[in-house]
């Protein structure tokens, strides 16, 4: 049976609305509605000053006026909102790189890889909300749980600035007195047939029979039980695996030599810009995957700007982030590495050569250096670090699995080169 996960569901408080009480000082404590400012609008955001009066998000303005007529209505500033979302994923993405954002105020994040290095799940909610609090000065509500569907109820339930652990152990004690309306995606129409059946807790809809079921949610009745039980086998979507370019090796014989590792760092960083550059697209952040050879898995990564198709950044930001995990872990051996670039977007059109009489950018190299590939296969040229004498190892068929598929290999002498 496998461990249990630990997966965290974090929800910032009233994002919208605290975004305008924070860069506003004249807007704190006050019931502040986040969206259209006529009649005919509605709410985007509502701070938790208004929501006392009844005030939701999605309802008319016009409701939410009549509600708290003293409200006072502010415009969207999406891009501000944008900017500091962006913020708050780069703390996560610290954290652990499974992160799957469902908007720009709420994500889960699978930190089960990530409990040996940074502590207990506990821990780690905990350091992502200070983290957020001294980077943003909001505050977000966390639910740590075994699962999604448990996490999310649970960060609800002490908001604003909550944090509710479930445990396999607590896990029905705290669920079963708890409204069915609490049950992500039942909807309001559906809870009002579900306590129209006298189920009222999740308890009550945990232990219904089939009879009282099977009326209201037909072939569904077993899954809707399940979910009162907090039964969910749903993975955490990366956006490692969706939205990034990655290339990694597993080694026959654990590596323990250090600059071995980063020569292989630097040979994987070339590959994953190659792919990256015949995509033309650039990325504003590395990633680097290691597993030990006891099967433990671990990530680093960094954002960084500008954004860039270099290979050599890409490798140096690489082998920085090994050199950091190496130093916490001297003696590991390595069974797998990879690199990955993220965040990516279209590249900008640049020119193959600089102007005469400049150094050769590295853009220029490498677009040059993709050319020759693409024309003669993947051996043709390599970085001097990356070649089989330097890495200290030798050229074997397993290799061959750097040439593009469907070439015919070329027998092309490598040539060497450095970065300059």
């Amino acid at each position: 049976m496998s461990a249990p996960r630990a997966i965290l569901h974090v929800d910032m408080d009233a994002f919208y609305a605290s975004v305008e009480q924070r860069d506003d000082p004249r807007l704190r404590g006050q019931p502040v509605i986040v969206g259209g400012t006529s009649n005919r609008g509605v709410v985007a955001a509502a701070s938790y000053e208004v929501r006392t009066f009844g005030v939701r998000s999605a309802m008319p303005i016009r409701e939410a006026l009549r509600r708290c007529p003293h409200a006072i209505c502010v415009k969207p500033r999406m891009s501000v909102y944008r900017e500091v979302s962006h913020q708050v994923f780069a703390i996560f993405h610290d954290y652990t790189p499974v992160v799957e954002g469902l908007s720009l105020d709420e994500a889960f994040l699978d930190v089960t890889a990530s409990l040996a290095l940074k502590g207990d799940a506990v821990s780690i909610a905990r350091g992502i909300k200070d983290r957020i609090r001294a980077d943003t000065q909001l505050s977000a509500s966390v639910g740590v749980a075994p699962n999604k569907l448990v996490a999310k109820i649970a960060s609800e339930l002490e908001k604003p600035d909550g944090l509710t652990v479930v445990s396999a152990a607590n896990l029905n004690t705290l669920l079963d007195p708890l409204s069915v309306r609490r049950l992500p995606g039942l909807g309001r129409k559906l809870g009002e047939r579900v306590e129209a059946a006298g189920l009222a807790t999740l308890g009550q809809l945990r232990l219904a029979p089939d009879q009282v079921l099977w009326p209201i949610f037909g072939r569904d009745s077993q899954r809707m039980r399940e979910r009162a039980a907090g039964i969910d086998e749903r993975p955490v979507m990366s956006e490692w695996d969706e939205k990034s370019i990655s290339a990694e090796e597993t080694f026959f014989s654990d590596l323990a030599d250090h600059a071995r590792m980063q020569s292989e760092v630097v040979r994987l960083a070339d590959r994953a810009g190659a792919r990256m550059r015949a995509q033309n697209l650039a990325t504003g952040c590395v990633q680097v995957k290691i597993r030990r050879a006891d099967f433990t898995t671990f990530t680093r990564q960094r954002r960084f700007e500008p954004t860039t198709t270099d290979s050599r950044t890409i490798a140096k930001v690489a082998a920085e982030l090994l050199s950091a995990w190496l130093t916490e872990q001297p003696r590991a051996r390595v069974r797998l590495l990879g690199v990955g670039v993220n965040h990516l977007h279209a590249a900008d059109q640049m020119d193959l050569f600089a102007s005469p009489g400049t150094a050769v950018s590295g853009t220029a190299l490498d677009t040059t250096v993709d050319q020759i590939r693409e024309r003669f296969g993947n051996f043709a040229v390599r970085r001097g670090s990356a070649l089989p004498d330097a890495r200290g190892v030798q050229d074997s068929p397993e290799n061959m699995s750097e040439e593009a598929p469907g070439r015919r290999r070329t027998r092309t002498a490598p040539t060497r080169f450095e970065p300059r």
